[in-house]
């Protein structure tokens, strides 16, 4: 009998301490748009690439959030477009035991870090599948990002918007 109650006793033990899973990766959305070929194939000359990522979180339920990475890689050449690719890379991602405090920047930070990997290699990926040297996106810092959030948040409210509300989120990557 005293084993039976010990390990309950474990069990709730284990249930109260914080924990931080991921249930799923995946690929949500993927396309490329190629709209000037074969024309724009034939110019010679340097493409531009211009790259914008953002971030969503969705509440699923109690503790269960869906986080994802969206990305547009536009590149041109001579102003017109020689590839279009929109990614949206996510996750579902568990806490428990842990303080809304603490899971609004996990939510901003660490799991977008977890998240841009796979989405760097899928956007390589597809580059060089459609006939193009891959790119390979430069590293973000998150806990950056997440405070530059946190600034326009404050802004916005001290500015009388009252609502906290941002009103770009997006963050334009040099390439």
């Amino acid at each position: 009998m005293t084993k039976q109650s010990s390990t309950s006793q474990e069990n709730q033990q284990q249930s109260k301490e914080p924990g931080f899973r991921i249930q799923r990766i995946y690929l949500k959305d993927l396309s490329l748009e190629q709209p000037n070929a074969p024309h724009i194939l034939l110019v010679a000359s340097e493409s531009q690439v211009q790259v914008e990522i953002d971030i969503a979180v969705v509440p699923l339920t109690e503790g269960i959030f869906e986080v994802s990475l969206s990305s547009t890689v536009t590149s041109k050449v001579d102003a017109k477009v020689l590839f279009l690719i929109e990614a949206k890379q996510a996750g579902i991602f568990e806490f428990s035991n842990i303080s809304v405090e603490q899971i609004d920047p996990m939510l901003g930070i660490a799991c977008p870090t977890i998240l841009y990997a796979y989405l760097r290699s899928n956007i390589a990926d597809i580059i060089s599948r459609a006939g193009f040297q891959p790119i390979h996106l430069n590293e973000i810092n998150f806990h950056g990002m997440y405070e530059h959030r946190l600034m326009q948040a404050q802004q916005a409210v001290s500015d009388g918007r009252g609502d906290g509300g941002v009103d770009e989120s997006k963050i334009i990557l040099p390439h």
